[in-house]
């Protein structure tokens, strides 16, 4: 993106630092004060101390729930608890609640939700919740098949198909209890590589995002009615599943189009700022991550990354630029960052696609680790050390974070990869790490790894 420059509200007069809204101005918003929380918050309920309920984990931020594990594999990896070879064509990763594991996936004629036995891996139910996608719906070029994950809340789960669908199924035995299609807004229609995001529940709300006139929707959690539409911006959906925030006593979502990173009011769809430094024209797929008052977001395709500092009195938001980067700095594509005691870690695509860490607050570049093979990767955290999945050959490497350079203390590789061809894509779905179990899957495959300390 030509014209893009670095920026920083600490170094500029504050006189020329940049305060965002959609009109560039310092804007107060005046919000219900029945919201008393200040921080990140997060409502799946109902999950185990050791459970991974939803996309990224019980905060969405990639960092699993507390507890004791190895750090430090022996050579060839930990030992391998189960396998299963029947989650057919998709990229979607798990949630595990209540010695369950919820993904997706796909045959010829179905795009189905699928329950497992965390400890065996046998399966519990199956439920299809549309028709498969085709070649005529987006571009599989890629690879086809569900791309999101689903989402735990008590005794529902809620999933989203490639194509639009998105359902409440039962825990217990996979009965449908709701659908709502999403091509049914206005204006929506499906991505070019098909809808990805994974569903957000908070508090009644189950929040998605259709695109078109209505780019973020939040629906009943219970019905499926839809609560509110957002307000003040029309486009096309990305691949970006939306966070929860609150600041000030302002509950709010963030998300990211190609037009860039959006902020709204989580009780009415009012969109609150914009900025553009972290959009692209191709894909934006990254989850951003909440670090109040820091919001950091990045995508690939030239964007880089950028952190705006959110401020104002009570009941108030407002937000300025801290910097944006895009010269060999974090450029992610799918593998989503985490935060880890200040330090952004993920893989960046700049110069030709390394492990990296960067200073958070700075957004200065603390070191790059290139390893052969690895054209992209997907990252979580656990019991402090990453967890690094390579998406060309199947190779995850559990690593010590770390300021000052790559420290890895585990290494395994996929004992098969899938059998289907891959075309374009690649191994994309993410690492989770639940009840001491490290699960990772190549399209049908799913293993399961003890890595109970």
């Amino acid at each position: 993106m030509e014209g893009l420059e670095v920026r920083s509200a600490y170094l500029q007069d504050s006189s020329v630092s940049r305060l965002f809204d959609w009109t560039n101005s310092m804007r107060l918003v005046q919000f219900l004060p029945s919201v008393l929380l200040i921080g990140l918050v997060t409502t799946v309920s109902f999950a185990g101390e050791h459970d991974w309920p939803q996309w990224r984990g019980p905060e969405r931020d990639g960092h699993a729930a507390p507890q004791p594990l190895l750090s430090l594999w022996p050579e060839g990896g930990p030992k391998l608890k189960w396998s299963v070879d029947t989650l057919g064509l998709g990229y979607s990763s798990q949630a595990v609640a209540d010695s369950r594991v919820f993904t997706m996936g796909a045959d010829q004629e179905q795009c189905f939700v699928a329950c497992l036995d965390v400890n065996s891996g046998s399966t519990l139910w199956r439920t299809p919740i549309s028709r498969a996608s085709t070649k005529d719906d987006y571009l599989h070029g890629w690879g086809g098949g569900p791309r999101s994950t689903p989402t735990v809340d008590g005794k529902n789960v809620y999933a989203l198909s490639d194509l639009g669908t998105v359902a409440c199924l039962s825990t217990e035995d996979g009965s449908i209890r709701w659908k709502v299609d999403l091509l049914e807004f206005p204006d929506a229609s499906v991505p070019k590589w098909g809808f990805s995001e994974s569903v957000l529940i908070d508090g009644n709300r189950a929040v998605v995002t259709p695109g078109g006139k209505n780019l973020v929707v939040a629906l009943d959690k219970n019905s499926g009615e839809v609560l509110w539409n957002s307000e003040g911006i029309s486009e096309g959906a990305q691949y970006v599943s939306v966070m929860q925030g609150n600041f000030n006593d302002v509950p709010f979502y963030t998300t990211a189009s190609a037009s860039g990173l959006h902020i709204f009011h989580a009780e009415s769809g009012e969109k609150l700022f914009h900025t553009p430094e972290s959009g692209n024209r191709t894909a934006v797929i990254p989850t951003p991550i909440i670090d109040l008052p820091f919001v950091y977001h990045t995508s690939d395709y030239g964007a880089g990354n950028v952190l705006v500092k959110l401020s104002g009195r009570p009941g108030t938001l407002q937000a300025e630029t801290v910097y944006h980067l895009d010269n060999k700095s974090m450029q992610n594509h799918h593998g989503g960052v985490v935060l880890v005691d200040g330090v952004i870690y993920g893989f960046t695509k700049a110069d030709g696609g390394q492990w990296m860490a960067q200073d958070l607050e700075s957004g200065e570049t603390l070191w790059m680790h290139k390893i052969r093979g690895a054209r992209s990767g997907s990252i979580s955290y656990a019991d402090g050390h990453l967890y690094c999945y390579n998406d060309g050959d199947g190779s995850l490497h559990l690593v010590k974070p770390s300021r000052q350079g790559w420290e890895e203390t585990g290494r395994l590789v996929l004992p098969k990869q899938t059998s289907f061809e891959r075309g374009s894509g690649a191994i994309w779905a993410h690492p989770i790490v639940a009840r001491q179990t490290l699960l990772i899957r190549d399209q049908e495959l799913l293993f399961a790894y003890d890595i109970a300390k």
